[in-house]
């Protein structure tokens, strides 16, 4: 073919400023072949001009594992972990919330104008963390410092377009048939943002009743009326006045204000009511309302406790050990789990870029701990049971490791081991089922004041395969377990996005994160599903000594997990549908009682295609067309239907470019269907 791609630079380099002095060089110096200053765009297109064969197809990630194992990064992934947290919700809230949320909005509401001036600011914002040093938390304290400031201002715009945008969607849903039920229902409208239908917990705080200043009130006379209202026999139904089990927190008295555009700040007190309930089959990326009513009907009471360790709905069963360990029973291929939720500490006297486990240490694990376990709530939609160790860990690695970062010893050879001094360290963890559940959420909190080490949670599966599968971007590629013969690193652990899942013929488990990108398959002969929860190093690594006591994480912590059990296909059993939609915040909205164009359950689209994954939903700033992805997430051909609930001129099939594609045709009753290749990612533009 003879076109080679030479690259010029690299992030440890200044940019050279004699390239076409160098360049003329090369040329004299090698008159037979000719040196050109291009770009990969230019590159690209001389290749194929050049070709005079078919190319050969890599498939998989293009991810090589054939070296030592040490110096792939991949502990990067859960280095400084509290920014992969705010990374994961900075990014959900923009693409999986607020875009759809404003594109809705802006389509619903034609003065709703679609925000691409606050996108812009917020994706830019968010995406200067995105440097590699950056996001992978493997640089000096002072730069993450700034991260922080950076995720808070990203998300709290991506929190303001959300809520002018769900307020616009709640005041074109026709709230009227909740007038039959009384002058004060406060209607409540769920909005699912992810791509599937939805059920789920779900709660929103309720101003019962507001007294405005502006109304002649005193101060001391709003307070007074907003004290007595009577919150008594109040209970929430759906749009067909069916009660739903709920509960409901009296707040208490709140000051708040409105901003209006066309007048000064408006002050008020208001009495708060926090209601908690289960929202069942919301529509993808639609809606439905709710109210909270005075009304004489009862709710059946029942309850997922067996006992006071034991939680259970139609399809799952969770049996809490005295170590705090769960048991999980599948009810729909019997298929039990056990040992999960326990707890692995060991050392680490590798560096921001590396873990590397003492020489000889044996890990310590909550396996042998009792806990303190009780029942914390007990609901017809949700039930938990709060479990807590009081356990020690080493302070820190002992004196020798400080002496081996002075002299610059390669992390490798390294002599260094934990300290003998303990520190406490108590580890509190909710287990939550809910009534129509399909997997078990766990919320995980610690205090972090040791120094120097790893803290894992384990998932034994005792599944009998050789590979596993991993959520990474736009794509659900296949791992193999064990690495290559080349490979020495005791530790293999792999980065992830959302979720890791591992399976056999009938049986699998997907196990979902918040944030927590590194994982590893433990050779154990158990095949663990190890998540990293915390990694503590006090060095950046790489080329000299770098101190980095911020990395060292001490502080609080909370971190959160769902547990899915499934039949051995996480595609077509909808595990990986409901891993994805735990990445998402639900939407709530109060609103008042008032005629709408669109109806009380909503849903501007509808899709088929049980292999496709929904991406994203946005508008097109310079077409003002609603852009809709989806990706493949199997390795085989699928098909994608799609029709619509909102008037359009027609679909055409864009690119993740965004251009505008030729129409695609639709059937008599107005639906498309497209071919889809095998891990294809797929937009499709609507023009209205």
């Amino acid at each position: 073919m003879g076109e080679l791609l030479l690259m010029n630079g690299c992030d440890h380099q200044p940019i050279q400023l004699d390239l076409p002095e160098a360049i003329q060089v090369a040329r004299e110096l090698y008159p037979d072949t000719t040196f050109i200053h291009s770009n990969f765009i230019d590159y690209l297109q001389a290749v194929r001009h050049a070709l005079n064969h078919e190319l050969s197809i890599v498939k998989g990630e293009l991810r090589s594992q054939r070296t030592d194992g040490w110096n792939t990064l991949v502990n990067t992934a859960s280095a400084r972990v509290y920014l992969k947290q705010m990374n994961q919700l900075g990014q959900a809230m923009l693409e999986k919330v607020a875009e759809p949320l404003a594109a809705l909005a802006h389509i619903l509401e034609a003065e709703e104008k679609y925000p691409h001036h606050l996108f812009t600011y917020a994706w830019k914002t968010l995406m200067q963390n995105h440097p590699h040093d950056s996001i992978c938390g493997c640089s000096i304290d002072e730069v993450h410092r700034e991260m922080v400031t950076r995720f808070d201002k990203s998300r709290h715009v991506a929190e303001a377009i959300v809520d002018e945008s769900k307020r616009a969607i709640a005041e074109v849903v026709d709230t009227s048939s909740f007038a039959r039920m009384g002058d004060n229902a406060l209607p409540v409208i769920v909005m699912n943002t992810s791509g599937w239908e939805r059920t789920g917990v779900v709660s929103i705080e309720l101003d019962a009743l507001r007294s405005y200043y502006h109304d002649g009130y005193t101060q001391e006379d709003a307070i007074d009326i907003v004290k007595s209202a009577d919150l008594s026999g109040m209970m929430l139904v759906d749009e067909n006045g069916i009660a739903i089990p709920c509960t409901s927190e009296d707040l208490g008295l709140q000051f708040g204000y409105d901003l209006p555009e066309d007048k000064f700040r408006q002050p008020y007190m208001c009495r708060k009511v926090k209601l908690t309930f289960e929202a069942k089959n919301v529509p993808a990326l639609g809606l439905k309302a709710y109210a909270w009513v005075k009304c004489e009907a009862e709710v059946p009471a029942s309850s997922m406790l067996v006992g006071d360790r034991i939680l259970e709905n139609d399809s799952l069963r969770i049996e809490i050990a005295d170590n705090g360990s769960f048991s999980l029973t599948d009810k729909v291929n019997g298929r039990i789990y056990r040992d999960l939720g326990i707890y692995e500490n060991t050392g680490d006297i590798g560096n921001e870029y590396i873990y590397k486990q003492p020489d000889g240490e044996t890990p310590r694990t909550t396996y042998g701990v009792a806990a303190q376990i009780r029942v914390l709530q007990d609901h017809p939609y949700q039930a938990s049971i709060e479990i807590v160790h009081d356990w020690e860990i080493p302070a820190s690695a002992d004196e020798v490791l400080e002496e081996e970062q002075r002299a610059l010893i390669p992390f490798q050879r390294r002599k260094a081991q934990r300290s003998e001094r303990m520190v406490p360290m108590r580890l509190r963890t909710v287990v939550s089922l809910s009534n129509s559940g399909k997997g078990v959420e766990i919320s995980a909190s610690f205090n972090n004041q040791a120094k120097d080490h790893r803290l894992r949670m384990l998932f034994p599966t005792d599944l009998d395969t050789q590979v596993h599968r991993v959520d990474t971007m736009f794509e659900i590629p296949q791992r193999d377990i064990s690495p290559a013969a080349t490979w020495e690193n005791p530790s293999n652990a792999q980065h992830q996005q959302a979720f890791v899942d591992i399976n056999e013929a009938e049986a699998g488990l997907v196990v979902a994160n918040l944030g927590l990108n590194e994982y590893e398959i433990l050779r154990d002969g158990r095949h663990t599903i190890a998540v990293t929860l915390l990694r503590a190093v006090g060095e950046l690594g790489d080329w000299g000594l770098f101190p980095t006591p911020e990395a060292q994480c001490q502080g609080e912590h909370t971190v959160r997990m769902c547990i899915i059990p499934h039949n051995g296909d996480g595609v077509q059993s909808g595990a990986y549908a409901e891993a994805y939609q735990f990445q998402i915040p639900w939407t709530l909205c109060q609103t008042d009682i008032h005629q709408g164009s669109i109806a009380p359950t909503f849903a501007p689209f509808q899709w088929e295609g049980n292999k496709m994954a929904f991406s994203s939903m946005k508008i097109n700033e310079g077409t003002d067309d609603l852009l809709l992805r989806w990706y493949n997430m199997d390795f085989q051909k699928a098909e994608l239907k799609l029709s619509s609930n909102l008037p359009y001129y027609y679909f055409y099939k864009s690119s993740i470019m965004e251009d505008n594609g030729q129409p695609i045709e639709t059937d008599m009753d107005g639906q498309i269907s497209l071919p889809i290749g095998a891990c294809e990612i797929v937009t499709i533009g609507i023009n209205r």
